[in-house]
């Protein structure tokens, strides 16, 4: 059975960068379009992992970790945080949030993969 990742991105072209790489290698990919619609389709449906940006509307990327870790559904799902944001501060929040690990955008493709791999049992 296909692992399913859920890849959370207001830009469009970085979902589907980030979908073409995953479902190359054998990933489902569900795609939302920031925090709040990533959240929904986290409850509609149980994934694998969570690759999130965190500047969106409506709903940023901790906000997002934060409220899934309240779920008991989600408090071991590894969550990514791919995002332009590379201070140590951003970082530690993302920690303190509940994130996995932190990959700074524009992402090198192989290493999305082996992060992924990583992350993923």
């Amino acid at each position: 059975m296909a692992k399913t990742i859920l890849a959370v991105d207001d830009s469009a072209s970085i979902r589907q960068m980030v979908a073409f790489t995953l479902k190359s290698q054998g990933y489902q990919v569900i795609e939302a379009v920031d925090g709040q619609d990533g959240l929904a389709k986290a409850k509609a449906q149980q994934v694998n992992l969570i690759l999130t940006d965190q500047n969106m509307p409506r709903m940023d990327g901790l906000t997002m970790v934060r409220a899934l870790r309240a779920l008991p559904s989600y408090r071991s799902t590894p969550i990514l945080i791919l995002t332009t944001e590379s201070s140590d501060t951003m970082k530690a929040q993302g920690r303190a949030a509940g994130a996995t690990g932190w990959l700074v955008k524009p992402f090198d493709p192989n290493k999305l993969l082996e992060v992924v791999r990583k992350v993923l049992p």
